[in-house]
């Protein structure tokens, strides 16, 4: 089957500002380098539909939404804190990125494709249930997950982040819920700087010191991550695909390669694979060097769809 494939215009309308990292410039450069190397051709593509608030509320509070959609500006820029802008496109392009999570969550759970991306923005994971950061304002692979539980009665979902920051709202959504693995690694210390909780069972946060490469993310990755799912035995895999973790990326002090993100792509589609009927969504969360981004995007999709590569 075919690897499902999300995204919408709107998106490239969430406009931050000429000299912000987190830009359109992002995506059109994965769409550009999916043009270019033909995989545009065999992915089933989809048109992300905005969320919906009964879907939000399931991990945001009702008072944050209303403060969400009251920040955006008529014209102009506004700041939720000083990295995270926001514009008139904003909240549209909010909207579809969680959107394009629950509606992946919907066709995989149905059978209809194995696995499924989504090239969306702005990302998620440093949302916490009431406060927006990171550049992010809902937490879309949150959303995608308590979907999967509440619709479908899910009872076991892994998260796995491999962004080169910490995945804090995700954690903190999912701290008490038994339910939800939640596997990371990350720069530390590092933004946002939240402190080390001790790791559980439902837990596995594995912190790399600036100058950590291969070796190490794959250490954490085979000897922490590999070993609490095989144990939790996931019926589905959520993915925050960070690629900013590259060498070439200078928002962050990490040295993974290009290969780093096929190996461990090929490790999540083996884990989903033993428990989870192959079911993985994934989502773009970081990667603000568009090359290496561009690369590694395609790299993880052709690791999704089972391809050799280029």
């Amino acid at each position: 089957m075919p690897t499902a494939f999300f995204s919408h215009p709107a998106c490239l309308r969430h406009d931050t500002g000429p000299d912000h990292p987190e830009t359109a410039r992002r995506l059109s450069a994965i769409a550009d380098r999916l043009l270019a190397s033909g995989l545009a051709n065999v992915l089933q593509n989809y048109d992300a539909p905005a969320v919906t608030r009964e879907q939000l509320l399931r991990v945001h509070d009702s008072a944050y939404l209303d403060a969400i959609e009251d920040s955006i500006p008529a014209e102009g820029y506004a700041r939720l804190d000083p990295d995270t802008i926001v514009s008139p496109g904003s909240l549209d392009a909010a909207w579809r990125a969680a959107g394009a999570v629950t509606a992946a969550v919907d066709v995989v759970v149905a059978g209809q494709v194995d696995n499924a991306f989504c090239a969306v923005r702005p990302p998620g994971h440093h949302a916490e249930r009431n406060e927006a950061m990171g550049f992010c304002l809902f937490n879309n692979i949150a959303v995608g997950a308590a979907h999967a539980m509440e619709a479908y009665g899910l009872s076991r979902v892994a998260v796995v982040d491999f962004d080169v920051h910490h995945g804090n709202g995700t954690e903190d959504i999912f701290n008490d819920d038994d339910r939800v693995l939640f596997c990371s690694s990350f720069q530390h210390p590092f933004f946002p700087y939240t402190p080390l909780l001790e790791n559980t069972p439902q837990r596995i946060s594995i912190p790399l010191a600036a100058g950590a490469g291969s070796d190490e993310f794959r250490a954490a990755v085979r000897d922490h991550w590999m070993p609490a799912l095989e144990r939790f035995r996931p019926e589905l895999i959520f993915v925050s695909a960070g690629f900013d973790a590259h060498v070439a990326d200078d928002m962050a002090m990490l040295n993974l390669v290009d290969d780093d993100y096929r190996w461990v792509t090929e490790k999540i589609v083996g884990a989903a694979r033993d428990s989870a009927s192959g079911r993985i969504v994934s989502t773009l969360e970081g990667g603000y060097e568009l090359h290496s981004l561009a690369r590694c995007t395609e790299i993880h999709l052709r690791g999704l769809m089972g391809l050799d590569h280029a």
